[in-house]
């Protein structure tokens, strides 16, 4: 590998890709915004103890994915692998001076140490949402409704919302012991991690992917057929609001999650377009039991993280066209005697009109500044020589098709900025 490669699991975003994910990072603050969600950002690293806590000891997560490392202190510290963790210890540290219910959003690169795959990055990025202080279905349909709606405007249909019910600290207990029972018999056809888990947390055996997809697991009881009745009621408002968004869903029984912390609804964007290992690319659901396992008051929450890498990816397997690029709107190309001083002054003039521009940094032949321009992916070229010197206008040519017009030299901006279509 060569030196000047990025670390394995990690990538670099450079033109044509980094204005693809960009326009992805620019729908997730406007999609959020949108909702009425404030932006947090926590930090790149938080104390070990918050994950190995919030993720559980004997997580995958915890035993084989995380980014651990001892700072000059002696303490232990970890890149941060999810981002509801951070956001919730930042919202019991700052709860006075947040409203109630709070709702914010958050854009962030993510660190795992897993196998590096396409769609599983060691470095990830991810839109998330949180909803911490509500505990009724509304806020569910909420933040299912924000997933939905940014997924469908970037163009993808090959879409599938799975929603379940994992029920709470009340139905729970009960129906594990239900599962375990009903699985010791098959404990020698399972794998050494579901052995494990059946121990620890049984319920994740049903969404093994060794194991979840074996008869006598698709047989086992599902917890759906034991909910209590607080849990079933708030099921029922879930989907009866999801119905009122014109939201299409399907339920899926063996959706689980494995910490007991997390209560109610768990959902998945599933897409159509990626590998079923890889086809997730949206996950949330309810953690009404986070707050008190990092020190805090019972505080319901729910909230999703959305993987922007895995959404890039089903754009393409889906034929989507890509965004478009963000090069200069504008790119000045200057011919003759006095056209580089006259150059700079129309710059700085597009610029203070917010009209995104640019041109060669030196003096360079025609055919080379228009190379530059279209390398850098410019919408137009202004050209300057002498005749449009001498006459007071500029020559406009659109990149895309070579169609180019005399303009006068006052009605750069405006022509640069028209919202109909730019004519000879």
């Amino acid at each position: 590998m060569s030196d000047a490669a990025p670390p394995r699991g990690t990538q670099d975003l450079l033109p044509p890709a980094g204005d693809a994910i960009l326009s992805l990072y620019d729908a997730s603050h406007r999609i959020g915004r949108l909702y009425g969600y404030r932006y947090v950002e926590t930090p790149t690293f938080e104390h070990t103890d918050l994950f190995t806590r919030t993720s559980g000891g004997t997580s995958d997560v915890v035993t084989k994915e995380m980014y651990t490392f001892e700072d000059k202190g002696g303490r232990s510290l970890t890149l941060r692998p999810e981002g509801t963790a951070g956001v919730m210890r930042a919202y019991l540290d700052h709860a006075q001076q947040l409203p109630n219910p709070y709702k914010g959003y958050y854009v962030e690169t993510f660190f795992r140490h897993g196998r590096p795959q396409a769609g599983r990055l060691r470095e990830f990025r991810q839109f998330g949402v949180e909803v911490i202080g509500d505990a009724g279905p509304g806020s569910d349909v909420e933040v299912i409704e924000v997933g939905d709606a940014f997924l469908r405007e970037r163009g993808l249909q090959q879409l599938t919302l799975l929603v379940n019910s994992i029920g709470d600290e009340v139905c729970r207990p009960a129906y594990r012991e239900r599962l375990v029972a009903y699985l010791q018999p098959f404990l020698d056809q399972l794998d050494e991690d579901c052995r494990t888990r059946l121990g620890t947390n049984p319920m994740r055996v049903m969404d093994c992917k060794v194991d979840g997809r074996k008869d006598f697991v698709l047989a086992a009881p599902i917890l759906s057929d034991h909910l209590c009745e607080p849990c079933a009621a708030h099921f029922a408002g879930v989907r009866e609001g999801l119905q009122q968004a014109g939201i299409a869903y399907e339920i899926d029984p063996r959706l689980v999650r494995g910490l007991d912390y997390y209560t109610r609804t768990a959902f998945e964007f599933v897409a159509g377009a990626l590998s079923a290992g890889q086809g997730t690319v949206c996950g949330g659901g309810r953690y009404d039991g986070l707050a008190e396992v990092l020190g805090g008051p019972p505080t319901p929450g729910i909230g999703f993280g959305l993987g922007l890498d895995r959404v890039a990816l089903a754009m393409q397997g889906e034929g989507v066209s890509p965004p478009s690029t963000r090069g200069p709107r504008c790119f000045i190309v200057t011919v003759g005697e006095g056209s580089r001083a006259a150059g700079g002054a129309l710059l700085a003039r597009l610029r203070g009109a917010g009209v995104p521009a640019a041109r060669s940094f030196e003096e360079r032949p025609m055919k080379a500044q228009f190379k530059m321009a279209d390398r850098a992916d410019a919408d137009f070229v202004a050209i300057l020589g002498a005749e449009e010197l001498d006459g007071g206008t500029v020559t406009l040519r659109r990149l895309v098709d070579g169609v180019q017009k005399s303009v006068p030299e006052a009605d750069v901006e405006r022509w640069l900025t028209r919202l109909d279509d730019w004519t000879a």
